[in-house]
């Protein structure tokens, strides 16, 4: 599929509005920039929207940014009732609160491309665009258990609850499964850095001995890197995030024993999305289906490949 998108997409480019069409809408809902990451997606779809405009002149895009579910929700429903889309791309701030809406959407005749964290029902999207969330967890977890070859005990601080962030914790524990690894408690720090830094101040007021973390997120390891150096504890070994957060990358690179490796899910994946709903309101090209974006594992070794300075993630 990633293969016959990626040909699609170079061959309707190359080709692109070559006559007049209807005008189409094209509605982008996204969360704000909460966070690290969100920040990062949210500079891409703004980018994508602005290259994307010159590209075909007879489509139109509505860009929303959400600070929580419910604002997107009426952000959605507004672009249904003022704006007449012909295809909404959303990524939710959290899947059971949207499936509802975007389901409205869909059954409304509207194309609908989901990214990233997935609603609750299945088979709603004609696109779903998103990294390999369970290969992002059993990446973490093959990882977690090359560096702890004896086992230990561990925590794990999971994201906003979502269809991903289950696929996540269940790659992470099939990765880890028969190492001798222990998990001690396992709770939502909901990609946020000042929730990470409260769980993870629980965990150490909760368990003597820590001997690793599962942070799964760049955000959430930074959280939990302060609550740590707060607390003077020198028995965690060291923190996995993920994502790619450029100065994780770069302590990496640096060999810092608190952050030896980082599993990359990059927030451009917002801008693939939005320029293949392009291509399935242009075109006849078949771009329906699923895109999925590998997560890799950044180590000292090639972490200068992933290391963008001037990203703003």
């Amino acid at each position: 599929m990633k293969t016959l998108l990626a040909g699609s997409l170079a061959l309707t480019l190359g080709a692109a509005t070559a006559e007049a069409q209807e005008t189409k809408v094209i509605g982008v809902s996204i969360p704000a920039a909460t966070h690290g990451w969100a920040g990062g997606m949210n500079y891409h779809a703004q980018e994508a929207v602005a290259r994307l405009e010159k590209v075909y002149p007879d489509l139109q895009f509505v860009l929303a940014t959400a600070s929580d579910p419910g604002k997107q929700v009426n952000d959605i429903e507004d672009m249904m009732a003022t704006r007449n889309i012909n295809a909404l791309v959303v990524l939710p701030f959290e899947s059971e609160p949207l499936t509802a809406p975007v389901q409205a959407v869909a059954e409304a005749g509207a194309w609908v491309t989901v990214v990233d964290r997935g609603l609750s029902v299945e088979g709603i999207e004609d696109l779903y665009v998103a990294g390999d969330n369970p290969g992002f967890g059993r990446v973490s977890g093959e990882y977690m258990a090359s560096k702890m070859p004896d086992g230990g005990k561990i925590v794990v601080l999971r994201g906003i609850p979502t269809t991903i962030d289950n696929q996540r914790v269940e790659g992470f524990e099939a990765g880890i499964e028969g190492s001798g690894i222990e998990i001690l408690g396992m709770e939502h720090g909901n990609w946020n850095r000042d929730d990470s830094f409260n769980v993870m101040q629980d965990f150490l007021s909760k368990y003597p001995q820590i001997d690793a973390v599962w942070a799964s997120d760049d955000d959430m390891a930074v959280g939990v890197l302060a609550a740590i150096e707060a607390s003077g504890r020198d028995d965690i070994q060291f923190v996995l995030g993920g994502a790619g957060m450029k100065e994780m990358i770069k302590r990496v690179m640096d060999n810092d024993s608190m952050i030896p490796a980082d599993v990359t899910y990059p927030p451009s994946m917002i801008a693939t999305a939005i320029e293949l709903t392009a291509i399935a309101m242009t075109s006849t090209a078949p771009v329906s289906g699923t895109f999925t974006i590998g997560s890799v594992l950044v180590t000292p070794e090639n972490a200068e490949q992933y290391y963008f300075p001037d990203s703003p993630f």
